[in-house]
């Protein structure tokens, strides 16, 4: 049983030193500036909104029917 903890332990240091030994160059790779350009994000305006309240009424009103 002492054994199996010994070898837990080891692991668990071993483990340890190898994520420290991975870390490198603590600098993000910079960007290409040839290409296509990044496309911009989807915007998040009244069309969700208006699936949130319309999910909330059929809800509501399932409950209520029910």
């Amino acid at each position: 049983m002492q054994n199996k903890y010994k070898f837990i332990l080891l692991v668990f240091l071993l483990a340890g030193s190898m994520c420290f030994a991975q870390s490198g160059n603590n600098t993000p790779p910079t960007p290409s500036t040839q290409g296509a350009p990044t496309p911009p994000g989807a915007p998040v305006d009244g069309g969700l909104s208006l699936l949130i309240a319309a999910g909330a009424f059929y809800g509501i009103k399932k409950s209520l029917n029910s």
